[in-house]
Parts: C-alpha cells; sequence; structure tokens
C-alpha cells in the first residue's frame, strides 16, 4: 500500500473505511484487495456479505453503531484519524508491504515529515545502554530526525526521555507506537511518559480504542515503528528478543538496520551483536547514524528477499482461483501458489481474499500465507 495524494474524503467514505477495517478478518492486505477491487469501501461493504458468501459462510460487516462508539472515544481522547492516502499519513511506512490503512494518531502531526530513525532494544536494559539510547536519542532529536520507540521498559523509555530532552530546544521529536488504543498505558508506570510523547511528540497506534496490549499486537507494533523509520538501531537484545523482530522488518523493508555492540559476557548483548554479525551496521555514535542515514532516500539498497505476487491488482479476477489444496498450515509464497496453481494472479490472490475473509487463511510477513490451524 502507497501513500499518495487523494482528494479529501467525505465523511460517509471516511465512515466506511473504519467500519471496513473493522469488520472481521479484513486486514491490512485484504483492505487493499477490497478497495482496489471496488473502488470506495462503501463498495466493498455492500459486496462483502456476497463476496464471502461464495465460501458457503455468512457474514456481516462491522456493525455502524461499534464504529459511531470508536468515533466518540478517538474525539474524547483528543486524537485523529490518518488514512493510508492522506498527506499526513507516514511516507515511508506507507511504502511497506501489510501497512495500516488507518492509524489513529495523537500529538504533532508534522513529525511524521521528518526524517526518522527507530531505536529498540532490552526492556531490562543495563544502566550503561540505558545511557548509550537515550544520549544517542537526544543527539538525533537535536539533529532533527524523528526517533521513534514502543513506549516500553527499558531502552524505548530511555529513547523517548532522550528525544523529549533535546526537542526543549527544538530540535526533532520522538514518535510512540503503541500496541493497545490510544486511551490506553501501557506498561501502567509510563503513563506520564505516554501523556509527554501524546502532547509534545506524536503517538500512533492502528488499534481501536479500549483494546488493551493483547501479544499478537506487539509484533503489529514492531512493523510499524520499522516502517515509519529509514533506519533501525538496536541497543542490546537477547537472541529471542522482540527488538529483533523489529530489525528484521526493518531489514526485510529494505531500510538501514544498526547494533551497537556490547559484551559477549552479557546476554543481553547477544543478539545484538548476532545482527551484527548478520550484516547490521555496528554503530558506536549518533553519528554514526547520522552519516549513514543522511542519504537514505527511500529506496532499498540491497532487498533481502524476491518481492512476493503483488497485492493490488489492476486488473481483478472475475472467478477466484482454486488454491485451497495447496494450501496446509505451513506458510508459502504467493508467487508459488501462482506457479502452481497455473491460475493468474488475479484469481488466485481473489481465492486467497476470499478464504481469508471467511477466516481460513493466515497472512504472515513476505508475503506468505497458510490456511488457519
Amino acid at each position: 500500500m502507497t501513500t499518495a495524494e487523494a482528494p479529501a474524503l467525505s465523511r460517509d467514505e471516511a465512515f466506511a473505511r473504519i467500519r471496513l477495517l473493522r469488520s472481521p478478518n479484513v486486514g491490512p492486505v485484504s483492505y487493499a484487495q477490497l478497495l482496489a477491487r471496488f473502488g470506495t469501501a462503501a463498495a466493498a461493504l455492500e459486496a462483502l456479505p456476497d463476496l464471502v458468501g461464495r465460501t458457503g459462510r455468512p457474514y456481516q460487516p462491522a456493525l455502524p453503531a461499534r464504529v459511531e462508539a470508536e468515533l466518540v472515544a478517538v474525539r474524547r481522547a483528543g486524537a485523529r484519524y490518518l488514512f493510508h492516502d492522506s498527506p499526513d499519513y507516514p511516507a515511508l511506512l506507507g511504502q511497506a508491504e501489510g501497512a495500516p490503512p488507518i492509524l489513529i494518531a495523537r500529538g504533532e502531526g508534522a513529525l511524521v515529515h521528518r526524517p526518522a530513525v527507530a531505536m529498540v532494544g532490552a526492556r531490562n536494559a543495563s544502566a550503561a545502554a540505558v545511557r548509550i539510547a537515550r544520549d544517542f536519542a537526544a543527539a538525533l532529536a537535536d539533529a532533527g530526525y524523528a526517533v521513534v520507540s514502543g513506549l516500553a521498559r527499558g531502552i524505548d523509555g530511555a529513547v523517548h526521555q532522550g528525544a523529549l530532552a533535546a526537542t526543549v530546544a527544538g530540535g526533532g521529536g520522538t514518535i510512540g507506537v503503541i500496541a493497545s488504543g490510544i486511551d490506553v498505558t501501557y506498561p501502567p508506570e509510563h503513563a506520564a511518559l505516554q501523556e509527554e510523547v501524546a502532547t509534545r511528540g506524536l503517538l500512533l497506534t492502528e488499534q481501536p480504542p479500549g483494546t488493551e496490549p493483547l501479544a499478537r499486537h506487539f509484533p503489529a507494533r514492531n512493523r510499524i515503528i520499522a516502517g515509519i523509520a529509514a533506519g533501525t538501531v538496536v541497543v542490546e537484545a537477547t537472541p529471542n528478543s522482540g527488538s529483533l523482530i523489529t530489525a528484521r522488518l526493518a531489514g526485510e523493508m529494505g531500510r538501514e538496520v544498526m547494533g551497537v555492540p556490547g559484551s559477549p559476557l552479557d546476554s543481553r548483548s547477544r543478539g545484538c551483536n548476532q545482527l551484527i554479525r548478520d550484516g547490521a551496521v555496528l554503530v558506536q555514535s549518533a553519528e554514526d547514524v547520522i552519516e549513514l542515514l543522511s542519504g537514505f532516500d527511500g529506496t532499498p539498497r540491497a532487498p533481502l528477499r524476491e518481492p512476493s505476487a503483488p497485492f493490488l491488482l489492476a486488473e481483478p479476477a472475475d472467478r477466484p482461483a482454486d488454491v485451497t489444496a495447496l494450501l496446509t498450515t505451513a506458510p508459502a509464497a504467493v508467487d508459488e501458489l501462482v506457479r502452481q496453481s497455473g491460475e493468474s494472479a488475479a484469481a488466485v490472490q481473489l481465492a486467497l481474499l476470499e478464504l481469508e475473509l471467511a477466516g481460513s487463511l493466515v497472512r504472515h510477513a513476505g508475503g506468505r500465507v497458510s490456511r488457519s490451524a
């Protein structure tokens, strides 16, 4: 999904877009396909029951009352919506596969137009790593960067604190991406910090108001952090850390991946050191980060994987392909399904769309899909 200039949305179409995204089994990819196929969210909502009905299952889109209640909650929180084709939507995020079609934002919207760098790391970070993160973030904000993190304990909190301290002098700023609703604070001890980010920086989420931060929301949050920024810096991370997921996502998106080296005797540094061994750029100062990102223009320097079959189809198929027998619970690339089925990419994508809406398909990173368990 790409961000592009578009005419202002009518109130009815904006309402329909929110309702479409809140409908059962509609994710970022299926949302984009439905808009491409039917032209408007209103038309897609009208077509959904018949489209899913071809799988033999009844379907009910999100009720209008649910969206009306959400609109009230967003206004009460002092927040607003950012649609994927709005000029206020983060441009680099709009280029990422599976970007959220709609974000909810609170705070300084101009920050999305600044060059951005993400910083992530361990929750149980060492005192030295916290200081490094805080100092890096302050220097990057001073240099005019929007410093992005996830408002978690440890490194994330230090990143936001450092960037906020720098913005007193009118430098860059900080963007916090959360895995909950815009009106929910997590962790609880970061309530004051989250409020400061929302008032002096920018707070973003794709979750509707009132949503609690569930485990499955954090990988989705991580892809937003990676997608907004030209590069991601990791400061301390264990081998199984969520910070490494963010870094890998950044690499898949063609962004710069950087790591601050640590002691091989500290388990909190092993993941970060391994990341550097795997090709991440070793950085030891904010100046190293600035030098690496100064020429970044949004074009991947070295793509890490082959592009998958296109998600947005200019010529939608009239009938879906029969791909059910090709799907298992093991993820498979969409372009491989196209090859094995002998059908057109459009027909395969339509079949996958219908299966996803019926709750029978799971989408994975890298353009892969599987049958739901």
